[in-house]
């Protein structure tokens, strides 16, 4: 349990450069990108099509966008077949299937919560 005062604990978030929140979660929390996330978790390797038909009220623009963001990242691989017409599938890398339980837990905790929050 951290008995830090709040003053001391919010310190760390300041730091523009060196605050977790701001440079680690900032990558994979937009509004599509966990949706996205937990779509390439369900299989070994996802074409962008399935993907796109998972979550049919995502552009193909934002999809792109999303996908290359999380790639950046390290969080999704991108591999590309030479063959015509190309194909490309998606999957998570290891750093993105290591932080899959913790986008689990907080699917679990929106889906358990969503009618509470709803009402408000």
């Amino acid at each position: 349990m951290n008995t830090l005062p709040l003053k001391e604990n919010l310190k760390k978030y300041t730091g523009i450069r060196s605050c977790p929140v701001r440079n680690i979660i900032a990558r994979f929390s937009g509004k599509w990108s966990i949706l996205v996330l937990c779509v390439l978790a369900e299989n070994e390797a996802t074409r962008f099509n399935e993907v796109a038909k998972a979550i049919p009220d995502i552009s193909p623009k934002v999809l792109t966008d999303t996908l290359k963001n999380l790639e950046s990242a390290g969080l999704v691989a991108r591999k590309l077949y030479a063959e015509i017409p190309p194909k490309v599938e998606y999957s998570l890398t290891e750093l993105g299937k290591s932080l899959m339980p913790h986008i689990e837990n907080l699917v679990g905790w929106a889906i358990d919560n969503f009618d509470a929050i709803n009402r408000k």
